[in-house]
């Protein structure tokens, strides 16, 4: 068993790059499993799940989404929602058998209305990883400032870290530095996030869809959901939780006690626990 790199090609030509892991034995009558990350984010921030779902026998693939991590930026900024569909459609195709989804935030929307537009054959189980249709407009409005206060980057990984303790407060602040690297890059004698400024800059919004949309996608499938809430999250409220619940009534729900918005990377191994038990139910 192990993580290499691969490309697919995604919508406009695109390369979108991804780790995939692959089990010494593997299991035929389970399904791929792809994840998605949250806007802003890469395929790294998979990392310690990728290889603990591989260690259960999954098939698995962590994506770079188009303008981020090392997958090809957009042309024209193009980072709408039905951008990111179409590029994960593609991948589903090329993976050339079914998938489970778990998405992130940005990643969890693709994921929702693709299990919509795909079916259960090609989408067999949904993991939403602290995101609904009816979420809070104050939470995303403070990720976008976040993302958007330091599109010109930072002097050193210092002032990142820094930049992330007050936008993640519930989080202790790293003592090794090191693993910033993972969603930094340096260029021009600063610290870059490792992802297309214009996902962010542009006009389009790649990161949030209209709750009407969702939520349409949402009531339509059949197949089971899990949804995971940071219990400190501003995105995803309490109630905004039930109208989940009571719209889409097959669907499972977890609460992360210690993680907020960022629920994997908050609390990692009960995220990763709680997926491990849905996904061999």
């Amino acid at each position: 068993m192990g993580v290499k790199t691969v490309e697919f090609r995604g919508r406009d030509d695109l390369t979108l790059v991804a780790d995939e892991w692959k089990t010494s034995v593997p299991d035929p009558g389970r399904p791929t499993i792809l994840l998605l990350h949250g806007g802003g984010q890469n395929r790294l921030s998979w990392k310690n799940t990728g290889a603990v779902l591989a260690a259960n026998g999954f098939h698995v693939v962590a994506l770079d989404a188009r303008g981020h991590g090392d997958s090809d930026r957009a042309p024209n900024a193009e980072y709408s929602l039905d951008a990111l569909v179409g590029d994960v459609a593609a991948v589903v195709d090329q993976i050339g058998r079914p998938v489970t989804l778990i998405g992130a935030s940005m990643g969890g929307m693709t994921g929702l209305l693709l299990a919509d537009r795909l079916g259960p054959r090609a989408v067999t189980k949904l993991v939403l990883v602290d995101v609904v249709p009816r979420y809070e407009q104050a939470g995303t409005s403070r990720i976008g400032d976040f993302m958007s206060r330091h599109v010109n980057g930072f002097v050193s990984l210092d002032d990142a870290a820094d930049a992330i303790a007050d936008y993640l407060p519930h989080r202790k602040r790293p003592r090794k530095l090191d693993g910033l690297k993972k969603n930094l890059r340096y260029r021009a004698g600063r610290w870059h996030w490792h992802w297309d400024p214009a996902f962010v800059t542009s006009a389009s919004d790649g990161a949030f869809a209209e709750a009407d949309v969702l939520e349409r996608a949402a009531i339509g499938l059949k197949i089971p959901i899990l949804l995971i809430r940071g219990k400190l999250s501003d995105v995803v409220s309490e109630e905004g939780v039930a109208d989940f619940l009571a719209k889409v009534p097959q669907a499972d729900f977890i609460e992360l006690s210690d993680a907020g918005h960022t629920a994997a990377g908050d609390d990692n191994d009960a995220f990763t626990g709680v997926v491990v038990e849905f996904l061999t139910r």
